[in-house]
């Protein structure tokens, strides 16, 4: 089946941007409403001028032209890379490539799309990081692995192309071409191809909030895509003033792009709180509901990272075409953070990783909903409580939050073992969605940190902004530790962060941990109903550090049972610790299993108080109550 094969919805039109292949063929369409002319080069240093069309538009088809062809635009007196380029072999300087993805054999053509929202299971990978090698290729290769463990959605950082050999993705400034050095565009549709066969969604991390700083040209084919307002890390989009309408069109075809031509399954929208759209409809509805309709009828998921924890991006009811259907939840990372370090420091300040403020997530979904949040002297959060948990993913390390302890060192080697697995399982069998990123898995010994390789003084600015960000920990101003911390633009910092994914006992232990949760998640009667109406959830803290989630589907009910702190023996005056009638507790699953590099399983309920382990996790369930013989 071709990526062309999918059937037109609404927004089609959008798609006649960039190089087009046509029956006779390649038309070529650019908005550059900035001049009054415009001519396309070719690589054998052909000109032609181009038609001029309404609104700013000029296109021209020229006959005998097939995939891999150069060309650039000549704008004024000048030759720029086309603003819809699919590929820049040679990076932001040189010229685009035409591609043909009609030339692409999928063998997806009975994929149903993206799993239902409660179903979901994320795990975000960095395409250079994620192996050695760093190519679409190397990562194909691991996708197996993935599969096994009970991923359901891979989250991939954004792609878009960059300046420089290696980063992060976020300063993108060519939107719709794969960055060249992951290899080509095929082998994009390969790893997601070779994804779909192996029952893995991919979403794209997409950035709609501003371009790099290095090869944008957008701006020398129209003075309109930019706003006034500026962002933290460059003027954002103009979506609602002057002439923003092609510039919203722009955004569309971008995401029609993806989901038609890479089959991506989703989108993750990178700080929606940063996009300013005063619009009757925000950009982000807008773009959720295109790849809706162009992926119909395979489903698509759709989450956003909003600082703001702003719920009315959720919509009223997630199959609302342009309501998003989950959002981070940076409160549960944020918490979970104090729990295992003990550092609340800048904005993790109004966090005390207590069982109390897990037990209220459990329920209630966002801890800051409207009240004060003294790190930024004002409220935040929006009410979130009559939302189902599966509108909100929760996570124990991101690429931000891992590259923010400075060395970028991975949780599980720096805190309490005990606690971690703990604090996993909180997380996976936890109602709302848990997504890993990559190597949590296996407890990799590779950290991530913030990396960008960026030349002359855009890199010591890049440098010392980094260091002024990382100021607001006070543990990270010592100067001898900042001296110590990477360089964003060192290769070897780079390669540091690539994973070798070489066995360790740990490793095999930090596995079979993550599997069997996974495997509880998908295939337990309850658990797997997580995050539907079908499940009722309460919670509560039969002790200070002790967490208990109940959850009833039907006549089944299950206790997940966290203490993230010493051994205790607890009182039984907590009525959800109740059996129901004609029923008790049996303990289905315990954290502290040798094969997972824990202590060994203790008897947890002797007569009278119920005795736990330290830093530990179970499982019960409710069975028929065993007659005395």
């Amino acid at each position: 089946m071709s990526a062309l094969d999918i059937p037109d919805e609404v927004f089609a039109p959008d798609m006649a941007l960039g190089a087009r292949r046509e029956k006779d063929g390649v038309t070529f369409t650019v908005w550059a409403p900035r001049h009054r002319a415009v001519a396309l080069w070719l690589g054998d240093d052909r000109e032609l001028s181009m038609e001029p069309a309404a609104d700013g538009y000029f296109t021209l088809t020229v006959a005998g032209i097939r995939a891999g062809q150069l060309y650039q635009f000549r704008v004024g007196n000048v030759l720029r890379p086309d603003p819809v380029s699919r590929f820049q072999p040679d990076g932001v300087f040189g010229p685009s490539m035409v591609v043909d993805p009609a030339l692409f054999e999928w063998t997806d053509d009975r994929w149903p799309g993206a799993p239902p929202r409660h179903r979901q299971v994320l795990y975000e990978m960095h395409i250079g990081t994620f192996t050695t090698r760093g190519t679409w290729t190397a990562a194909r290769e691991r996708l197996r692995p993935l599969a096994d463990l009970g991923i359901t959605t891979l989250e991939i950082m954004p792609i878009a192309e960059f300046s420089g050999r290696f980063g992060w993705g976020y300063d993108g400034v060519f939107l719709f071409a794969p960055f060249h050095e992951y290899g080509t565009p095929d082998d994009a549709r390969q790893f997601v191809d070779q994804a779909h066969r192996l029952g893995l969604a991919v979403i794209l991390d997409v950035v709609y909030n501003h371009l790099g700083p290095v090869g944008n040209v957008l701006q020398e084919f129209s003075d309109s895509y930019f706003a006034d307002h500026e962002t933290e890390w460059g003027r954002g989009f103009n979506v609602d003033g002057a002439r923003s309408a092609p510039v919203r069109q722009f955004m569309r075809a971008n995401v029609q792009h993806w989901v038609r031509e890479y089959h991506v399954d989703g989108l993750r929208f990178d700080a929606a709180h940063s996009m300013v759209d005063r619009s009757s409809e925000h950009i982000l509805n807008e773009l959720t509901r295109c790849a809706r309709a162009v992926a119909s009828p395979r489903r698509v998921f759709v989450v956003a990272e909003n600082e703001r924890q702003d719920v009315a991006f959720l919509g009223k009811d997630h199959e609302e075409r342009g309501g998003l259907d989950s959002i981070w939840n940076e409160d549960w990372h944020h918490a979970a953070f104090v729990t295992l370090t003990g550092q609340n420091e800048a904005y993790c300040s109004d966090y005390d990783g207590s069982a109390r403020e897990f037990a209220a997530m459990a329920r209630w979904n966002l801890l800051y909903q409207g009240q004060w949040y003294s790190w930024q002297k004002q409220p935040r959060g929006t009410d979130a409580r009559a939302y189902p948990s599966a509108a909100f993913v929760c996570f124990l390390e991101n690429h931000d939050q891992v590259a923010n302890t400075g060395p970028g060192i991975r949780l599980h080697h720096i805190v309490n073992v005990a606690r971690w697995r703990a604090m996993v399982s909180m997380l996976i069998l936890g109602p709302s969605l848990p997504m890993l990123f990559q190597g949590q898995e296996c407890a990799t010994t590779s950290p991530f940190t913030y990396f960008a390789d960026q030349e002359g003084p855009l890199a010591e600015q890049v440098r010392t902004g980094r260091l002024e960000f990382l100021s607001q920990f006070p543990r990270l101003c010592d100067p001898e530790i900042q001296e110590s911390l990477p360089d964003p633009a060192d290769e070897s910092a780079f390669r540091a962060c690539q994973i070798d994914w070489t066995d360790s006992p740990r490793g095999v232990q930090a596995r079979l941990l993550h599997t069997d949760l996974l495997r509880l998640r998908r295939s337990d009667a309850v658990l797997s109903k997580l995050g539907t109406a079908n499940v009722q959830i309460a919670s509560s803290t039969p002790a200070d550090h002790v967490v208990l989630l109940r959850y009833t589907h039907g006549e089944e009910e299950r206790i997940v049972l966290i203490n993230l702190d010493h051994a205790t023996r607890l009182r039984m005056n907590d009525p959800l610790l109740a059996a129901p009638a004609g029923r008790e507790w049996s303990v289905d699953w315990c954290s502290e299993r040798v094969v997972y590099g824990g202590g060994g399983v203790s008897d947890l309920y002797p007569e009278g108080m119920w005795r736990l382990q330290a830093n530990c996790a179970w499982l019960l369930r409710a069975d028929p109550r065993a007659h005395n013989a």
